[in-house]
């Protein structure tokens, strides 16, 4: 049998607040189908929100451009190595697990949970060169399942210390009577903040890519003023989420206020255009089937490999990026503003101000789909007999306009979330873009 099925993971629940639940997990071993029932029937039962924690080898392989990098004086990197500290103490398995000091951290947020921090904020997306699985060696990275064979180890009495001077450092072991739950509320909260953040720029990022490929081909000048002050926002927003995530204070010298300001006019224009894109369906006939140049007048480009419809696609997804790494940093702030009530808050200030960003990536995902269930009609013509070179057009425009509902999502199914934390020795961390666990 390989080593990998072997191995023995350990495994916290993290709960951000002292919360009564029912004696689930005991001390005895796992599988991880038993740990997926117990996430969710924690989620159900619990008052605050929890999480579960594990710790695996870290991999020899890592892509960290992908991650946001944080050094061992941040509050997160701070949280998680008192955690580890405390949790050694009480625990052979941890201690042997994290005896390296090298070590990837996964952590688990309900569906539940996720949910409540909207729709929107983590989806699938493709990345390049690896699935957007969790990377981890005891995981498939096709389907970001655990590998057959793991067995979880509950660590449930070890009481997380905050870091020294973070907001809301509260810690400790729920109250007797509970389940064995670990209160870490900063620790939930800054790992979840990360990675969201680190999914959105992760986002931002492809967009970037489609944009620039696009405009090559348009040069439209109106097109490249929009991308040039939406990628403009970047280095502010990157200042402030290093800021903010060292616990510092937002000030004006950095610019955020005028990113924002350049975010609001990219997503005012990106509500125009899909306004005018429904309006134009709303307008076909029902059940016919429709000529390429009609469907071309309100769709520029729709039936072309590039085209201007596609610019403003991928200049909306920009600007949602955009936005919801901002939505992260106001609601982190929020948060930190009242460190008694920390998770709830945050979880409260970014569901309220992502309805709206939730609400536009929606529609716009219904107005794909509704394209790529069009008929295209055969063009009106003199000549009965078409051209080899126009069937080949129509056929090539057929299949770009069907393939628009690909990957579309609309009011998806909400699913468990995965962080990942690589801790070095020095105590330096990199979070990488929360993702779905695909069941």
């Amino acid at each position: 049998m390989p080593e990998a099925r072997k191995a023995i993971v350990p495994v916290w629940t993290l709960a951000t607040g002292d919360v009564r639940v029912p004696a689930l997990a005991g001390d005895e071993p796992m599988t991880a189908e038993r740990l997926a029932e117990l996430r969710g029937v924690l989620a159900a039962l619990a008052e605050a929100p929890i999480a579960t924690l594990e710790v695996h080898p870290l991999p020899a392989k890592l892509d960290r451009s992908r991650g946001i990098p944080l050094d061992a004086a941040s509050p997160l990197a701070q949280h998680l190595s008192q955690f580890i500290t405390q949790s050694t103490r009480s625990s052979l398995t941890a201690a042997r697990a994290t005896a390296t000091g090298e070590n990837l951290y996964v952590m688990v947020v309900p569906a539940k949970v996720a949910a409540q921090l909207g729709q929107g904020v983590i989806c699938s997306m493709a990345a390049k060169g690896t699935a957007g699985g969790i990377r981890g060696p005891l995981v498939n990275s096709t389907t970001g399942r655990i590998v057959a064979g793991a067995t979880f180890q509950p660590v449930g009495k070890a009481a997380a210390a905050g870091a020294a001077g973070g907001a809301g450092a509260t810690a400790g072991v729920a109250a007797a009577g509970s389940a064995a739950l670990t209160i870490a509320a900063p620790l939930v909260l800054m790992a979840v903040a990360v990675g969201v953040s680190a999914h959105a720029d992760n986002k931002r990022q492809q967009a970037i890519e489609h944009i620039t490929e696009l405009l090559e081909q348009l040069h439209e000048q109106k097109l490249e003023e929009e991308h040039s002050a939406l990628d403009g926002c970047r280095d502010a927003i990157d200042k402030a989420t290093a800021i903010l995530l060292d616990q510092g204070k937002l000030g004006v010298s950095l610019g955020l206020d005028s990113a924002v300001h350049a975010i609001n006019t990219a997503l005012g224009a990106a509500d125009r255009r899909l306004a005018r894109w429904q309006t134009a369906l709303d307008k076909l006939p029902d059940g016919k089937p429709v000529e390429i140049g009609t469907l071309a007048k309100s769709f520029p480009g729709v039936d072309e490999h590039g085209g201007t419809f596609r610019a403003h696609l991928e200049l909306a997804a920009l600007a949602i990026a955009l936005k919801r790494r901002v939505v992260v940093l106001q609601a982190v702030e929020h948060a930190q503003g009242d460190p008694d009530n920390l998770f709830e808050n945050f979880s409260r200030a970014l569901r309220r101000d992502q309805q709206r960003l939730d609400e536009l990536e929606s529609s716009i995902a219904g107005v794909l789909v509704r394209l790529s269930a069009l008929e295209l009609a055969r063009p009106n013509g003199l000549m009965p007999v078409f051209t080899t070179g126009e069937v080949d057009r129509l056929m090539g425009a057929a299949h770009r306009i069907h393939k628009l509902g690909d990957g579309a999502m609309v009011n998806s199914r909400t699913t468990d979330v995965a962080i990942e934390i690589a801790r070095d020795k020095d105590g330096s961390v990199v979070v990488f873009p929360a993702m779905p666990m695909h069941a």
